[in-house]
């Protein structure tokens, strides 16, 4: 009895292996690039979709530009890092999507953006298309209420990148060292 059992959890688990190998291999080959497709405005109320994350290293990051301090130290950390790459970083491109669309409007978001980089563009839209797509890339958020009747946001505080065919290539924490963020960003830019 106890040898039938233990014959059915191997075969359970080996099915279950299976499954995910399938689905692993089925998401790097089905040409589909990571989250969703969109269809929003950058900061220069231009339209965007997602065919901006392709051909070249993407970096993105969620955020508001509310935010007390976890959005700014992240935007300043990504210019600096991007300035020390120099050109070894003339293809990435990084963009900023809100996740308070009510209030980051694209002019709310270029005004914000202008403090930081010229290389950084911001991504709003409409509240339900934007926070459709920070649901797809696996991005937490959430409103919080404060004192006074005003809010602010708690979301991921992960940089993102994407490799050229859109694919996820890693993250980025909050508080990481300059030394493992570079590196991170240099195998980005290599293709690795």
């Amino acid at each position: 009895m106890m040898r039938a059992i233990l014959v059915g959890i191997l075969v359970v688990m080996a099915a279950s292996v299976g499954w995910l190998t399938f689905n692993w291999y089925h998401q790097q080959n089905s040409g589909e690039a990571y989250g969703a497709p969109f269809a929003l405005v950058d900061s220069h109320g231009q339209p965007i979709t997602q065919a901006a994350f392709r051909d070249q290293p993407t970096i993105l990051f969620f955020g508001f530009t509310h935010c007390p301090e976890v959005c700014p130290t992240t935007l300043f950390e990504l210019d600096g890092w991007l300035k020390e790459l120099g050109p070894d970083a003339k293809d990435m491109k990084a963009y900023f999507i809100t996740i308070d669309p009510e209030r980051d409007t694209p002019e709310v978001m270029n005004s914000f953006l202008s403090n930081f980089s010229s290389r950084i563009t911001g991504i709003s839209g409409s509240p339900d298309k934007v926070w459709a797509m920070a649901k797809a890339f696996n991005i937490y958020f959430r409103k919080v209420e404060t004192d006074g009747g005003d809010y602010t946001m708690d979301h991921t505080a992960s940089v993102i990148l994407l490799n050229r065919k859109g694919d996820f290539a890693g993250t980025i924490a909050y508080g990481e060292s300059g030394k493992a963020a570079l590196a991170k960003l240099k195998r980005l830019e290599a293709g690795a």
